[in-house]
């Protein structure tokens, strides 16, 4: 029978028919019983459990889990519907099975009533009852309308028994102080809880790549679309091979005159970004917000669940970055660009007053900065005239991470193609790299006191001269020119010829992990910076000058991290370049323990949000912002949780010290 047909039987409508101290289930709208036939060929309840079995092995700790085992647990799942509002687990109540959130969203609570977490998707709860003493110990209930599997105790406890990453997954409770504080945060930004398909609420309007232009556009008017995607193959090999948009229509065709016989295909764009069903909104903002797209097909596997366009992400975004973004690019001169420059730091605020994480404030305003640096030069084009040689224009430091916030400077260069002569094109880019330059200027991203801009020459060199300076740097390091370097390591191409940045990535990921002197001046210099905190655990503040009495939450936090995890993601030979996609990277190696990863990324995480919150609080005050905060303008709150997480940079620091020997090079 179908799936469909299982759910006709109705049960309780969410009522709690549970009298004082049952430990019966609670109600729920349907329950069916699906077990032993996975791999019984011709039953008619097949296709439902590979669905189900599809479906967890995307997520952990079942990504990684042996097939007998996979096979065992599919066919021991039980599935749950549940209403809004439903109590899933009470506390006390007897523990037997472990849910797995197929769809829609589940709060869980401590003892007292508080809110501990919310999960979605892929995730799961219930684990800790089944390993202390069988009693619920964290309460939960259906925030939405949600679709659960129930893993069996029996069937828990042998996957428990058998898989030692299963284990090690569910026996992690959580990671100590700051795992809570962080959770605590995790609320109310429907950006960061709800998944992308959400979003999609019409079937895909699609056609194939042959379609001529008048019947792609005929198409997408009786549809009412704003977007068409563009097939190739027959049937099952269908493929996504690309998009037209009406803005396609207008700029490409009409304003062309292209016949309306002309193949889509001449006009469609592809190579296309896409997202996955299963991200998170924020997730599919950032993506458009990096690569300037209005639309995102949306995928699951190699089918195409639908697409999402720039509006479908307003609804929930009200802090309008996409729309600043969007702003940027019809400015037609410097003057425009600067007067909505001003917006920039609304749009901040706006993003930590609704609770958003480091990684999405972050991200959007590296996003921003990227799009101001692509506008500028699209102008300096415009003014200049076309580049003599191609070239790729590079942004290093915070923006090339994704962790930019509205106190930074401008650190950029340019890679120029190996036909450059000086002679006959650098009056060109240096021209064209001024103009960007002021122009940042001018909407507050102040000149690099170090010099590292595309305006000094020496970095504004041909692609061969850049892999000799990384060659160089890595093959023959020296701990001053190191220091000087360090910035270069992380880079990011944003206009032009993108790929001589790419190049230059894999360049250091192949020598950068085979060069232990290398990774070792790196790792010492690294040391340099220490965390703001003193043998009895109190904070260590500056004694003299304008920042009295008070301590730097980048320069003594959040950069001695970035960089002890920028040396571990060289040594893994990752080209990731945002620091939470590192620890990722390093996940992988098993180079550093999980419960230490996640100590760093809780870190990481609070450090930021505090400097972020600082300087968010100073903006709302008419004051300048900046990093240097006074301990007595914290709350308790964020005292204490700071203190932890120097101390997770300190220990990680010892570590650093440890792995790469640093006291062994102190004469080079």
């Amino acid at each position: 029978m179908g799936l469909s047909k299982l759910y006709t039987h109705r049960l309780h409508d969410g009522a709690d028919t549970k009298g004082a101290g049952s430990t019966a289930q609670p109600a729920v709208s349907a329950i069916v019983l699906l077990r032993h036939y996975l791999f019984h060929p011709g039953d008619r309840m097949q296709v439902e459990l590979i669905d189900i079995r599809n479906h967890i092995v995307q997520h952990s700790p079942f990504d990684d889990m042996p097939e007998e085992l996979l096979n065992r647990l599919t066919a021991s799942i039980e599935i749950s519907y549940v209403r809004a509002g439903t109590q899933i687990l009470e506390t006390g109540q007897t523990s037997t099975c472990m849910y797995y959130v197929r769809s829609g969203a589940i709060e869980i609570f401590r003892r007292s009533g508080e809110l501990y977490n919310r999960i979605g998707e892929g995730e799961i709860f219930g684990q800790f009852g089944l390993l202390m003493q069988r009693q619920v110990r964290f309460p939960a209930r259906a925030l939405e309308d949600s679709l659960l599997y129930r893993v069996p105790a029996d069937t828990f406890h042998y996957l428990f028994e058998n898989d030692e990453n299963f284990a090690d997954f569910v026996e992690i409770e959580d990671r100590g102080r700051l795992r809570s504080a962080l959770s605590r945060r995790e609320k109310s930004n429907t950006l960061m809880t709800s998944r992308v398909s959400r979003l999609i609420s019409r079937k895909t309007v699609s056609a194939p790549t042959t379609v001529r232009l008048q019947e792609a556009a005929r198409i997408m008017t009786d549809k009412g679309v704003s977007a068409l995607l563009l097939m190739n193959g027959e049937g099952d090999n269908t493929r996504l091979a690309g998009i037209i948009t009406d803005r396609d229509l207008r700029t490409r065709a009409v304003t062309e005159a292209l016949p309306s016989e002309t193949p889509v295909s001449e006009i469609m764009s592809d190579g296309l970004i896409t997202i996955r069903a299963s991200s998170f909104i924020f997730e599919a903002m950032l993506t458009m917000l990096h690569n300037n797209v209005h639309h995102l097909p949306v995928m699951e596997g190699h089918e195409v669940r639908g697409v999402i366009a720039l509006a479908d992400i307003v609804k929930y975004e009200s802090q309008s970055s996409l729309y600043l973004v969007s702003n940027i690019y019809h400015q037609q001169h410097v003057k425009g660009l600067k007067k909505i420059s001003l917006d920039v730091r609304d749009s901040f605020v706006r993003m930590v007053n609704e609770d958003a994480n480091s990684h999405m404030i972050g991200s959007a305003m590296a996003g921003i900065g990227r799009s101001f640096t692509q506008r500028l030069l699209e102008l300096g084009e415009e003014k200049l005239g076309s580049p003599p040689v191609p070239y790729c224009f590079m942004a290093l430091g915070s923006m090339a991470r994704d962790e930019q916030l509205v106190v930074t400077d401008q650190d950029n260069a340019m890679i120029l193609d190996d036909s450059f002569v000086p002679e006959e094109h650098d009056a060109y880019f240096l021209a064209l790299a001024k103009f960007v330059s002021d122009g940042l200027a001018e909407c507050g991203y102040t000149y690099c006191t170090g010099d590292i801009m595309a305006t000094n020459p020496k970095w504004r060199q041909p692609l061969k001269v850049w892999r000799s300076y990384f060659t160089d740097w890595i093959e023959n390091p020296k701990a001053e020119s190191l220091l000087n370097s360090n910035i270069f390591f992380d880079l990011d191409g944003i206009y032009g010829r993108t790929e001589f940045a790419e190049e230059l990535k894999s360049l250091v990921a192949d020598k950068a992990s085979n060069s232990q002197l290398f990774l070792t001046l790196m790792a010492r210099n690294a040391l340099n910076r220490t965390p703001p905190l003193g043998f009895f655990r109190t904070f260590v503040l500056e004694e003299d000058g304008k920042h009295q009495k008070t301590f730097n939450l980048k320069r003594r936090g959040t950069a001695p991290l970035s960089d002890l995890i920028r040396i571990h993601a060289l040594a893994c030979g990752s080209q990731a370049q945002n620091s939470f996609e590192r620890l990722k990277s390093i996940g992988k190696t098993k180079l550093i323990l999980e419960d230490d990863l996640g100590n760093l990324r809780d870190a990481l995480e609070f450090i930021s949000i505090v400097r972020i919150r600082h300087q968010a609080l100073s903006l709302e005050a008419g004051e300048e912002p900046d990093n240097n905060v006074r301990p007595e303008d914290l709350s308790p709150f964020e005292r204490s949780h700071l203190k932890d997480a120097f101390q997770v940079v300190s220990n990680a620091q010892k570590f650093l010290r440890f792995r790469y020997n640093t006291q062994a090079t102190r004469h080079v």
